[in-house]
């Protein structure tokens, strides 16, 4: 390689090291909100199930919003002949007008969206998301363009400016607000200060739409209307697929007040929405390895080694997923204190969310045979088979078995994917797994995990520790063998 090829690859991984961290700092923290969130959030009143309601609504409706316009827009832009700046102005201009469309209906049929969406008598709810999440989609445009302009700096700045500014209002609206006697009717006026959550997201996200200003001149550029068509012609498929895969982890929080209505509903969600968080470090885990391995595989593709690349990727993801998961378990006494001790009911759960994430993170693994031969269709087919699954088990056993429902239509919606790639894959583009140290892995984390299920989640919180710390040396022992005995990625 030159030196040119070297300071490019060097400059790559500075650059995907400062976006994956900006990324995964925002989501740690958030995740930190939720110990605040679930001791001050009382179960009985539902608040938290709104919380996770509402925000899985808004995470389709960004899918919808962006229509996939941050992936064109890095297409185009770097696309022969053609103008970065008309493709920039032409994209912020058509997710801009979306967005005020979208805006202009919601607080057009406010009282009616609010009424079916179950939230009639927080109609302020529906209107803060609806401003929120058009913003989102803007913003989003103007990040991508950031990224591809390559300043990673600035991009760091401004999720900086969201980040720190929301969690400092959401501690000061759980640990001050209820002690300030003048405050506590206005906190306890808004589930308990749940729709405070939702306003200090909208404050921070417009803090950040004016510090974009430099950046919305841009729309300045001017639009082409030719331009603009071809474009969407590329973005709609993606529209798809960001839809398949965003109803894969949002569906059940959508589902199950509807399949489960009244107040019931929204606390089984509260309880399965603040122990589906305590199961997110696998999420945190997948992510990051994503940041670090993808620029990896796609360097290689011309690389005679690229399969042994993904095999061995696919390898370690598994065995260290696999540890944390372990983690969790031998370690949940001293981890359920994450949440409040109302929510903790629903603990049973996480096993079962974990292990979907981890078929998620494989998936995501086994998807570069499709990713690396053009062939991203069928990634969409595969996701829309497991958005099918999922809805399913959700709308058949819901209404019989409440949030359990949702957890094994995670591990199913996403496990059967996860079978469906890697066979297919197989067939389009052979990948030599190492199935036998897979294998030996999976049994010894299924053997552990059992032990722990049948006899040690009976002990004192001390001994289940301890005697879990002296489980999971020969799993870590053995991981750091095969770490040696093959060759590294």
């Amino acid at each position: 390689m030159t030196h040119d090829g070297n300071m490019n690859l060097k400059s790559l991984a500075k650059d995907t090291a400062l976006y994956g961290l900006v990324s995964i700092v925002g989501r740690f923290l958030n995740y930190l909100l939720v110990p605040v969130h679930t001791y001050y959030i009382p179960v009985e009143s539902g608040g938290y199930g709104i919380v996770s309601n509402l925000y899985a609504y808004a995470a389709l409706l960004l899918a919808l919003l962006t229509f996939g316009m941050e992936t064109t827009l890095f297409r185009f832009a770097n696309k022969p002949g053609t103008d970065d700046k008309m493709v920039y102005s032409s994209a912020l201009r058509m997710v801009g007008g979306v967005g005020l469309g979208f805006l202009a209906l919601v607080f057009l049929l406010l009282t009616p969206i609010s009424g079916a969406m179950g939230y009639e008598a927080h109609p302020e709810y529906i209107a803060m998301f609806a401003l929120i999440t058009a913003q989102d989609a803007f913003q989003a445009v103007m990040f991508s363009r950031l990224r591809q302009q390559r300043r990673p700096i600035r991009f760091v700045f401004l999720k900086l400016s969201f980040i720190v500014p929301s969690v400092l209002l959401n501690l000061f609206i759980f640990l001050v607000m209820p002690k300030i006697p003048a405050l506590q009717d206005f906190f306890q006026q808004f589930n308990y200060g749940v729709g405070l959550i939702f306003l200090a997201n909208l404050i921070c996200t417009t803090v950040v739409s004016f510090l974009f200003i430099p950046e919305i001149k841009g729309i300045a550029y001017g639009f082409d209307k030719g331009l603009a068509k071809e474009m969407l012609g590329y973005s709609w498929p993606l529209l798809i697929l960001g839809l398949v895969g965003v109803l894969n982890q949002v569906s059940d929080k959508i589902l199950l007040p509807k399949l489960m209505p009244g107040e019931e509903g929204m606390v089984q969600l509260g309880i399965y929405g603040a122990c589906v968080k305590l199961a997110m470090v696998m999420a945190l885990l997948t992510q990051a390895f994503r940041y670090a391995y993808e620029p990896i595989v796609f360097a290689d593709n011309k690389d005679k080694n690229s399969p042994s690349t993904l095999a061995d990727g696919t390898k370690y993801f598994i065995i260290f997923t696999l540890l944390a998961f372990l983690a969790v378990m031998f370690y949940l006494p001293l981890l359920q204190h994450f949440i409040g001790g109302d929510y903790r009911e629903g603990l049973g759960v996480i096993p079962i969310v974990m292990m979907a994430e981890i078929f998620m993170g494989v998936y995501f693994n086994l998807s570069f045979w499709y990713k690396l031969t053009d062939q991203n269709w069928w990634g969409a087919i595969i996701s829309a088979i497991g958005v099918a699954v999922m809805i399913a088990i959700n709308i058949l056993f819901v209404p019989k078995i409440g949030y359990w429902a949702c957890a094994w239509g995670g591990f199913a919606g996403y496990g059967i994917p996860m079978l469906i790639s890697y066979f297919l894959g197989q067939k389009k583009y052979p990948i030599p797994y190492d199935l036998k140290a897979v294998g030996k892995f999976a049994l010894l984390a299924g053997a552990l995990f059992a032990v722990y299920w049948f006899w040690l989640r009976t002990l004192p919180a001390w001994a289940q520790m301890t005697v879990g710390t002296v489980l999971l040396a020969p799993y870590v022992l053995l991981a750091w063998k095969e770490i040696k005995t093959t060759k590294a990625i």
